[in-house]
């Protein structure tokens, strides 16, 4: 970057969401804090601003509890879980094959093994494979008594389920918790939860500013966490990039119409993706009329390289990305991978690039994601990037850039 000030103003941002606001699920009172910080800074830079609101419940865990044989076991509340009280039996499930198999009603299926490795998709979801959505018909189907989901690492707390439309309470234990379950196959646990939930929602936040041009290049980074997490890496960092941006092309003479959102719901739903698309549409702006989209999350971490992936791209597109990583020796092309706010675009047939970075395992989703863990340098390297990429893409037009 040309000056490491614009990376600082990043830190700062990245303070205010991950420290001063703090955890930022979905429909929580620091998730409409986060949405009003994001609209005042896209306001004070001279954008017109649109939010994008949608329904959702607000979700507190106050107690959970769970008793095996008198021991009480390591266990936290499934994110959106209702709550329950109640004794009986569990039955260890490791695979969709023993789901199938298995008699669950009544009782608490252990989810272990392969039903554990990753988060349960939402059903209401963007992403949910043809696997996820018969495990959740059979649940629903077979009305069993509760679920318990064992975490798949030694020392993370993230939830298994998080699915406000599935009305099955639901723990996760830590992995040391679950071995003494799946010690004891058969045995009756006593299960506590107790949770408050309200109506609230939660909103995209999105900045515009016009152009010569209505072809779009659109900016973006979701602001939501996951419970129990400061998000700073996760994505704090992304918005305090997408934030900087919208400072500094703000102040610069353009020829497309920029556009900056700040998703929400990208950690399980994707509700904001789904969202954007349905306001899209119905606005007559559609994917269309975008020649480019950068989303922009993860980035930041010491430990971490930078990288970048390409979709849905022309021939001279990808040659640009390349071309402009010269200049970026710290940053690492990768393969195209799905799970963000990218792929509403790419899937629409809009060229994309994807930004986040590798190094920093552990950190996500997790406690221990906090902005200690954030450079200024490396905010500043994706700031730039994004900005040499922008000086280019400026110049050209959407057939230019698809396939």
């Amino acid at each position: 970057m040309k000056s490491i000030t614009d990376a600082y103003v990043a830190l700062e941002h990245v303070k205010h969401l991950s420290v001063d606001i703090g955890s930022r699920p979905i429909g929580s009172p620091a998730n409409l804090a986060a949405a009003d910080y994001i609209h005042g800074v896209f306001t004070k830079s001279g954008l017109s601003v649109e939010e994008q609101e949608i329904p959702c419940p607000d979700w507190v865990a106050e107690e959970t509890s769970l008793e095996l044989n008198g021991e009480m076991l390591e266990a936290s509340a499934n994110t959106f879980s209702p709550s329950c009280n109640l004794s009986a039996e569990i039955i260890p499930v490791c695979t969709p094959e023993e789901l199938e198999l298995a008699p669950i009603t009544g009782k608490i299926p252990v989810f272990y093994g392969d039903m554990a490795q990753i988060e349960l998709a939402t059903k209401g979801g963007i992403y949910v494979s043809d696997r996820d959505r018969r495990i959740i018909q059979l649940l629903e189907e077979r009305k069993p008594a509760g679920i318990i989901t064992i975490n798949p690492t030694l020392h993370a707390r993230w939830r298994i389920i998080e699915d406000f439309d599935l009305d099955i309470p639901s723990l996760t234990v830590s992995a040391h918790s679950g071995l003494r379950l799946l010690k004891n196959p058969r045995a009756t646990v006593q299960m506590k939860i107790v949770a408050r939930r309200s109506a609230s929602h939660t909103s995209n936040v999105v900045g515009r500013l016009p152009g010569e041009l209505p072809e779009r290049i659109v900016f973006c980074a979701h602001y939501d966490s996951k419970v129990d997490t400061p998000g700073a890496y996760d994505n704090a960092a992304g918005v305090g990039c997408l934030l900087t941006l919208a400072e500094i092309l703000s102040q610069q003479k353009h020829e497309h119409t920029l556009e900056f959102v700040a998703f929400t719901g990208e950690e399980g739903a994707g509700l904001g993706d789904m969202e954007y698309a349905r306001k899209a549409n119905r606005a007559g702006h559609g994917f269309d009329q975008v020649t480019a989209a950068i989303n922009i999350d993860g980035v930041g971490p010491f430990t971490g390289t930078t990288t970048a992936a390409c979709y849905a791209a022309s021939r001279v597109f990808e040659t640009l990305l390349d071309e402009k990583m010269k200049d970026f020796p710290g940053i690492l092309k990768v393969e195209p991978w799905p799970a963000s706010d990218h792929y509403i675009f790419y899937s629409n047939g809009v060229p994309s690039i994807a930004l986040t970075s590798k190094g920093l395992r552990d950190a996500y989703h997790t406690l221990s994601d906090t902005i200690d863990w954030i450079s200024a340098e490396k905010l500043a390297e994706s700031i730039q990037f994004v900005l040499d990429l922008m000086e280019v893409l400026d110049n050209k037009d959407r057939t230019w850039s698809r396939p």
